[in-house]
């Protein structure tokens, strides 16, 4: 059921909210809800599944943080031990972080207690907080199974169940998470279910999931913000650093964002910038939670102007004031691009959206121009030599290759050989792979791990938790796992060194 014809509802405090979370509110300025606010508020208020259909910064974290809030706080009662009131599914470890603190904004009047925990952080702590159970817990899937697996945790009293980016769960390979998750959860429970796109996969988790849900859709994918000015560079891959730079230079920057197709990208760049005199930061899913935070924090302060992310990291990154993005690498997923121009031009402010193409990416240019129904305005910066190549053939990488480098997005193959290029690695297609690819990203983009047996979130898929003491079993040193000739495994006897 679609929700149309509701009425104009142009200030919260037509919104049915109480007095402590009006207050709230005002504390943090806030006046006016947006569209997906002033329509989702009243429909989770009454106690109906929503399924949410919004891109990113549409302010629909408080869409629905509001009206759990004030449902948790009409029903008080002792959270569950080594349980929660509230689950809140997230993707990533930066948005995880930010939906907590605008819950405990949102609830700084009331006596309810708010969690988050992600991987890449010790669990200990986590624990600590979940043994007296708590009323709002904020979660990526890989650390929540995490804690369930050592029976820290159980989902058995959830009255509200929200799953957040459901489009970007399913890139990053979390469905089977989600599923195992599922059945964890009580069959009376109120489900909040919200994703930017809407694929078949996600349509199909949605209709498992959700009860007779009211449907709630807000700028579809294919409009990009109104108030962001985009145009396209067409530029050799070798031209692009000096053009970036150019960019950052500009007097007119405030902070600006630069997307890179994959990690290693990532840290070209910052390297690149360094070169000319630029400060910048990166961040990805191979950064720890401590570099992350670190980068996020100054730029979110102003003290780093810059930063440079790939597309599973900037899900997270809520910053007023970005007033450019830059696609050093264009995404080969149209809908990204949206998000990408979707981190400038926020709270009523322009925004300039910038694209560095190369020949061998000006396919992903049309599929986007296809996507969002426009024209992007063009300039040439190629040198004469690089507008006399073909198109599409990937020649201007090819030249760097012959320099010394290799193609941007290639990949050199274990073993040596010829390097790949494809979505997905399954050959063909556009040159890319990475950190995105639509379903069948990299290690950190999939289900399967990295070399250090992490999950995209930061979690251990070998059992992070194992390891910490109450979680060992007596009479057996932590690490250790009995072997068929009787010794652990990982330990040498005498006469091998």
């Amino acid at each position: 059921m679609a929700a149309s014809g509701r009425p104009n509802l142009t200030k919260f405090t037509d919104l049915g909210l109480s007095a402590p979370v009006l207050e709230a509110l005002a504390a943090e300025g806030y006046e006016t809800p947006t569209p997906i606010q002033a329509q989702a508020i009243p429909i989770v208020l009454a106690g109906r599944d929503l399924m949410g259909i919004a891109q990113t910064g549409t302010g629909k974290t408080a869409a629905f943080a509001l009206p759990i809030i004030e449902r948790l706080a009409a029903n008080p009662r002792v959270a569950p031990r080594r349980g929660c009131r509230v689950l809140v599914l997230s993707p990533t470890r930066e948005l995880a972080s930010q939906i907590a603190e605008s819950f405990q904004s949102y609830a700084r009047n009331l006596k309810l207690s708010v969690a988050v925990v992600f991987g890449g952080v010790a669990a200990g702590p986590q624990v600590r907080k979940l043994s007296g159970g708590v009323d709002i817990l904020v979660a990526t899937p890989g650390r929540l199974l995490d804690h369930i697996d050592g029976k820290m945790l159980r989902l058995d009293q959830v009255e509200h169940f929200v799953l957040d980016e459901a489009d970007q769960m399913l890139d990053l390979g979390f469905i089977h998470a989600i599923r195992r998750i599922l059945p964890m959860l009580p069959h009376r429970r109120q489900t909040l279910f919200f994703s930017a796109t809407m694929p078949k996969a996600i349509k199909e988790l949605a209709d498992a999931m959700l009860r007779d849900p009211a449907t709630v859709a807000v700028t579809p994918v294919a409009k990009t913000a109104d108030r962001v000015e985009q145009s396209v560079i067409f530029v050799e891959q070798s031209g692009k650093k000096a053009i970036l730079a150019e960019i950052l230079r500009a007097p007119n920057l405030g902070r600006a964002l630069v997307f890179t197709r994959t990690k290693h990208g990532a840290d070209k760049v910052v390297r690149q910038l360094s070169e000319a005199g630029i400060d910048s930061a990166a961040i990805h899913g191979n950064k720890s939670q401590a570099q992350r935070e670190r980068a996020l924090g100054s730029f979110r302060t102003g003290h780093l102007r810059v930063l440079i992310a790939t597309d599973i990291a900037a899900r997270g990154i809520d910053v007023d004031g970005v007033t450019h993005v830059v696609n050093h690498d264009i995404p080969n997923v149209p809908e990204s691009y949206v998000h990408r121009i979707g981190r400038t031009a926020r709270a009523g402010a322009d925004g300039l959206a910038i694209s560095l193409v190369a020949n061998d990416e000006r396919a992903y240019l049309r599929d986007i121009e296809r996507l969002i129904r426009q024209s992007i305005p063009a300039t040439d910066r190629r040198s004469e030599a690089g507008k006399a190549e073909p198109e599409g053939d990937g020649a201007a990488s090819q030249k760097n290759q012959r320099q010394g480098g290799r193609p941007q997005g290639q990949q050199r193959p274990a073993g040596g050989g010829r390097p790949h290029q494809g979505r997905g690695g399954r050959g063909g297609g556009a040159p890319g792979g990475g950190e995105q690819r639509r379903g069948h990203g990299g290690a950190e983009a999939q289900g399967r791990h990295r070399p250090d047996g992490r999950r995209a979130d930061g979690s251990r898929a070998d059992g992070e938790m194992s390891g910490m003491p109450f979680m060992q079993k007596p009479g057996r040193p932590a690490g250790q796992r009995p072997r068929r000739g009787g010794r652990p495994e990982g330990r040498r006897s005498a006469d091998q060194g």
